[in-house]
């Protein structure tokens, strides 16, 4: 079976928001590629971008977040606008009240976890970075949805 492996884009602080990432969920990242490391003169890289994320990865449990910076020459990024959530399906209520607690610190939260009306213990909100997520625990499924 195939696994889905959210990417994200960030204006220049991918490389922050995924050491914020590895302290919530753990683990190492696969790779980290920056923009330099790619350069060559048919494609030259700006000073400005070289230090920037071409591309990071980081497992969680069997996918992989992966992210990269967009060059300020293709335009910013609008970290505001209405995209994809990230949703997350929990192994235990304690497993989600973690990620929950650890994910939203600085954020805004949409809906605080708790229990929903469709019975399972779920929330929803924007992290620090912008980025949309969903939390969610049905002890019926056990993380495995």
């Amino acid at each position: 079976m195939a696994l889905i492996n959210p990417h994200i884009n960030f204006n220049g602080n991918a490389e922050e928001a995924f050491n914020f990432y590895k302290s919530v969920f753990g683990g190492d990242f696969t790779r980290i590629i920056r923009m330099k490391d790619l350069s060559n003169p048919e494609f030259p890289i700006d000073e400005k971008d070289a230090n920037k994320i071409m591309h990071i990865a980081l497992p969680i449990g069997k996918n992989i977040l992966m992210a990269n910076d967009v060059p300020e020459s293709m335009g910013p990024v609008n970290e505001n606008e209405n995209r994809s959530k990230i949703a997350i399906s929990a192994a235990s209520r304690e497993e989600a009240d973690q990620l929950f607690k650890g994910l939203s610190a600085g954020g805004t939260i949409e809906m605080p976890i708790a229990d929903s009306p469709w019975g399972s213990y779920f929330a929803m909100f924007r992290d620090k970075y912008g980025i949309e997520w969903m939390i969610d625990y049905d002890p019926k499924y056990k993380g495995q949805i």
